[in-house]
Formats: structure tokens, C-alpha cells, sequence
């Protein structure tokens, strides 16, 4: 049995989250500095909102943009949060998890080892954005 949707093409194969950011501009610098990303493209609005950008977070891509009510792509900040977790794993969880709240974010869980095998803890970004940042503990 085959499905159209097992296949993946293109320069991002699989799924990539895209996410809706009030100050996306603002997010991009608090993704680079808490998690290292790196812009991989950038397109402004002639309104001056960013209309879509790409990072890369270790191996994963990341698509984000400004606040379209307009077309109904509103952020977690309008929506009163958000329902979907990002997990990010990571070498150094503490220190990353440190940077990021450094940089703005809330601490939701701190950093704890998990009877399933990580050290993790939970936090929301500055733009209403939940993370779960991991790393594996040595077995």
C-alpha cells in the first residue's frame, strides 16, 4: 500500500512547522541567539511585516511570518496560546535552556532528568511558542 502523502520532495522533505509570530522579526533574533538558528531565507511585505522567512535549527527548517488576520494566520499571542509543542534535542540542554530564558522566555517546567530517557525541561518563547528542549541522557 502506498500514499501520496509518504512521499516528500523538495528542499524541505517531511514536515516543517511554520509559525506565526507577532514581531517576527523580533523571533528570528531570540532564534538565533536561545537556539542557534540560521536564517536561511527572508521575504518583507511592503507594509513592513515579514511575510516569510526560513531557519534551520540544528537539521530541521523552520518557516515563520508575521500576524495575518487578514487571511486568518494569527499567533499563539492572539489565540490566547497554542496547542502544539515543539521538542527540540539538543547536546547542552541547560545551557540552551538557560539562554533562552536569558533572552525572554518563561519558564514552564525546569530542567529535570525523565524516567524515559532525557533531560528536559519546557518553556515558552517571548512569541507564545512552547518548547520541549531535550538531551538524550547517556544510557
Amino acid at each position: 500500500m502506498t500514499s501520496d502523502a509518504a512521499e516528500t520532495k523538495g528542499p524541505n522533505p517531511g514536515i516543517t512547522p511554520y509559525l506565526c509570530c507577532r514581531s517576527a522579526l523580533r523571533a528570528l533574533d531570540f532564534y538565533r541567539v536561545a537556539f542557534g538558528a540560521v536564517e536561511r531565507s527572508r521575504q518583507m511585505q511592503p507594509d513592513g511585516r515579514l511575510g516569510h522567512a526560513e531557519i534551520v535549527v540544528g537539521k530541521s527548517v523552520i518557516m515563520l511570518a508575521d500576524e495575518f488576520p487578514e487571511i486568518g494566520f494569527r499567533s499563539p499571542r492572539s489565540l490566547g496560546g497554542s496547542p502544539v509543542y515543539l521538542h527540540l534535542q539538543v547536546e547542552r540542554v541547560d545551557s540552551v535552556f538557560e539562554r533562552a530564558i536569558a533572552g525572554g522566555a518563561k519558564q514552564l517546567r525546569p530542567v529535570s532528568d525523565q524516567p524515559y530517557g532525557e533531560r528536559s525541561g519546557q518553556l515558552e518563547d517571548p512569541f507564545g511558542h512552547v518548547w520541549i528542549l531535550a538531551t538524550p541522557k547517556a544510557g
